[in-house]
Parts: structure tokens; sequence; C-alpha cells
């Protein structure tokens, strides 16, 4: 069993930024790593994800926005994020792939005056 705990949310006005947190119980060296989000009434979407080699995955909505990037020593995922826009609000799941997928809780965003 895995766990992830998502941190770093919160309530941001449009054009600021944030940078989310994912820790997990195990070792992430050989895993895949990925931010997903869902907003009310909308399906989870991913963001971006991250090989265990580095290679990165963004969704175009977020491209030049959002970084994401990972910390195999401390277990570790972060996601960047700049310029937010209010169609960024949702909650935020960090997902872990060892033979299968593991969830984190999620972590709100909100984008709003």
């Amino acid at each position: 069993q895995v766990q992830l705990v998502e941190s770093g949310g919160g309530l941001v006005q449009p054009g600021g930024s944030l940078r989310l947190s994912c820790a997990a119980s195990r070792s992430i060296f050989n895993s895949a790593m990925g931010w997903y989000r869902q907003a009310p009434g909308k399906q989870r979407e991913l963001v971006a994800s991250i090989t265990s080699g580095g290679s990165t995955n963004y969704a175009d909505s977020v491209k030049g926005r959002f970084t994401i990037s990972r910390d195999n020593a401390k277990n570790m995922v972060a996601l960047q994020m700049n310029s937010l826009k209010p169609e960024d609000t949702a909650v935020y799941f960090c997902r872990g792939d060892w033979g299968n997928f593991y969830w984190g809780r999620g972590t709100q965003v909100t984008v709003s005056l």
C-alpha cells in the first residue's frame, strides 16, 4: 500500500502562483507520477505527468504556466503553477504508478478575486 499526501493548495488571485507538493510513503524512483484535477461537475483530467526518467507531459491548457518536477531522494513530486486563471480552480490530486495506481486525497486550489 502506498500513501500520497498533497499539500500547498489554497486561495489565490488570478495571475498568482502556487506550488503543490505530493509526498509518497514509498520510493518513487521507478514510478511515473502525475497531477490531475477535478472541477465541480467535471471529470478528473490530467494536468501534468513525469516519467521515472524525467520526461514530462502537460495538458494544453497549462503548457507554459505549470511545471512538474520530482525529487526521488525525498519521494516527492511538485507542481509549480504560475499565471493562474479562474478556470484552474479544482481539487488537485497526485497519482503514482507502482504497478497499480495510487491516489492522494487531493488539495483544493481556488483562483478568484
